[in-house]
């Protein structure tokens, strides 16, 4: 999960433009979304292909390090549909990776416009490896806004950002690569990732044998804590459950970090394995 924000620090964000009620958008035709976000430290936006889920959240000076998405749908006939979208369907979706204004001012640009219609647009805020942001009590308002608009105009364009737009489709197809490859694809991380993941590993560990410490080989693992890593000694998940255990205060080598745990060894973060995901970015 990562380190929580907070009550005082939770995220939260308006989309600013456009407005439910407000001007209606000329079909095909260019326009910002933006959004004012607050308690974020945006621009934080890891490769999705190679660190999807990959690391945990962090914060800078209490705030969730991290990005935001936009998502478009569209609502058919009318403004006020009766049964939820398809979530597997967008009309237009753009992670913003940039750090805006430097006052929590976000902005997407939909080049190139929508097809006439009814549309809704969501912001997903994100830690830095995209899992949606973590809040620290259940009872709270949302980190996200969504709201509602027309296009107007005759233009029937599809945007490439689309799903089954020309960036869609190749997400798609990339996704289906990696699931045909299985869960067990390894990919290696960023360095950014690689450090946090061997400091959380030496953290955690630090033990070089008090009491006693055997330090004891696991299963072979590949190491995603570094882009040029190879293989690793030991997995976390192999050392957390036993293979290569060391009795009383031990540790496990993972991850490149000799970790002494409480009772059982604990490998480096580093060496869980991820598969690709879809993303559009």
């Amino acid at each position: 999960m990562g380190d929580i924000p907070a009550k005082t620090s939770m995220v939260s964000c308006i989309i600013t433009n456009p407005q439910q009620n407000g001007a209606e958008i000329p079909s095909d035709t260019d326009f910002n979304i933006t959004v004012q976000v607050e308690n974020l430290v945006a621009g934080s936006f890891t490769n999705a292909d190679a660190t999807y889920y990959a690391a945990p959240q962090a914060l800078s000076g209490g705030k969730v390090v991290g990005h935001t998405h936009v998502t478009v749908q569209d609502l058919g006939k009318n403004l006020n549909p009766t049964q939820p979208l398809d979530p597997t369907q967008f009309a237009f979706f753009k992670g913003i990776n940039d750090a805006g204004d430097g006052q929590g001012g976000l902005t997407a640009v939909v080049a190139g416009g929508l097809p006439a219609g009814n549309y809704r647009v969501c912001t997903m805020t994100s830690a830095s490896n995209h899992q949606p942001v973590l809040m620290p009590v259940a009872q709270r308002g949302t980190p996200d806004d969504c709201t509602k608009f027309v296009v107007s105009g005759n233009g029937n364009t599809k945007n490439i950002a689309a799903n089954d737009g020309s960036k869609g489709i190749a997400a798609a197809a990339a996704a289906a690569s990696a699931v045909a490859l299985g869960p067990d694809v390894n990919v290696a991380q960023s360095g950014a990732t690689a450090t946090a993941t061997n400091n959380a590993a030496a953290a955690k560990g630090n033990g070089n044998g008090k009491a006693g410490a055997a330090a004891a080989q696991a299963s072979t693992a590949t190491n995603a804590g570094s882009a040029n890593a190879g293989t690793a000694q030991a997995s976390g998940a192999a050392a957390a459950k036993g293979q290569g255990q060391a009795g009383g205060k031990g540790g496990a080598q993972g991850g490149g970090a000799q970790g002494g745990g409480k009772g059982q060894g604990q490998g480096g973060r580093g060496g869980a394995r991820r598969a690709k995901r879809e993303f559009i970015a």
